[in-house]
């Protein structure tokens, strides 16, 4: 079999991280609104964990080697879903019948509804926590699955993170990754006004964590931020966490800029325009 090259890798997980956006908005025009913003922001971090990093069956979502990815952030379900189908667990038509009533897709996400949903997110600062523990029991089974968990900023502003976060560290849990979408944004306004987190980088390092800080849009960044991560795991007993700088409604002008964004409601005729907008950056990147 012909290696892969890094520019065909590159362009794969791209190419992916593009469906994730497709596939988000059209779940997002079934209800003519939620959050399509963080699905747009935070889609080259669930690609890369999807196209790249992770292992699993598609088929057997259950597969007890399996890697395990656990979405805190629930209200980010919509994004996930879109990536779960790109990974061939969902079926992309099952996409369609989000937020639908007695659909597997609720606008939440729910672990006992969906396939290849681990947790059930939404109380921001669970998802470490239960992290940790899964790393944990793990490890006393002797597998050598992984654990990434999917933070947001405005989940730093919860006391059980960083008191998982420590945990993980006295643990020397190798096993997890944790990414974090900081997308500067949260229900009540800007992360910076609702409570300042920063020094980010400073405090997850000061928590003993192996620390990357990159553009959460950049792809390459990503991919190599990843190994890295993987690199480290492999020569030490540190977890490792990659703070991905982001912006809400990536890939779609219109909604980039759009005021009320954490939330969006979007026009009946402005699903297409967002399509249109989406399909010509990547296409524009693509032949660049």
């Amino acid at each position: 079999m012909t290696q892969e090259t890094a520019a065909e890798r590159l362009e794969r997980v791209s190419a992916a991280a593009y469906r994730i956006r497709h596939h988000a908005l059209n779940m997002g025009e079934v209800q003519g609104q939620g959050y399509v913003g963080q699905a747009l922001g935070a889609a080259d971090m669930l690609a890369v964990v999807y196209a790249d990093q992770l292992r699993f069956r598609a088929k057997d979502p259950h597969w007890e080697q399996r890697d395990r990815f656990l979405l805190s952030t629930g209200h980010y379900a919509i994004g996930h879903y879109a990536a779960l189908a790109e990974a061939g667990i969902l079926p992309v038509e099952e996409l369609e019948t989000y937020g639908s009533d007695d659909s597997r897709l609720p606008m939440s996400g729910m672990s006992t509804y969906t396939p290849g949903m681990e947790i059930s997110g939404g109380s921001l600062g669970h998802g470490l926590t239960i992290a940790v523990g899964m790393a944990l029991g793990l490890r006393h089974q002797d597998s050598d699955a992984r654990i990434y968990n999917f933070l947001s900023d405005g989940e730093l502003d919860e006391g059980s993170t960083w008191e998982a976060a420590m945990g993980a560290h006295h643990h020397q849990l190798g096993n997890l990754t944790a990414m974090v979408d900081i997308n500067a944004l949260q229900a009540d306004g800007k992360t910076d006004t609702v409570l300042r987190t920063e020094p980010i980088t400073g405090k997850w390092e000061a928590a003993g964590w192996y620390t990357q800080r990159v553009d959460g849009n950049d792809v390459a960044a990503l991919l190599a931020a990843f190994d890295n991560a993987a690199a480290q795991a492999a020569t030490s007993g540190s977890p490792s966490v990659v703070l991905c700088d982001t912006k809400v409604g990536r890939g779609v002008p219109l909604l980039e800029e759009r005021e009320k964004a954490h939330f969006m409601r979007i026009e009946e005729h402005e699903w297409q325009i967002c399509r249109e907008q989406l399909t010509a950056g990547y296409e524009g990147k693509a032949s660049a």
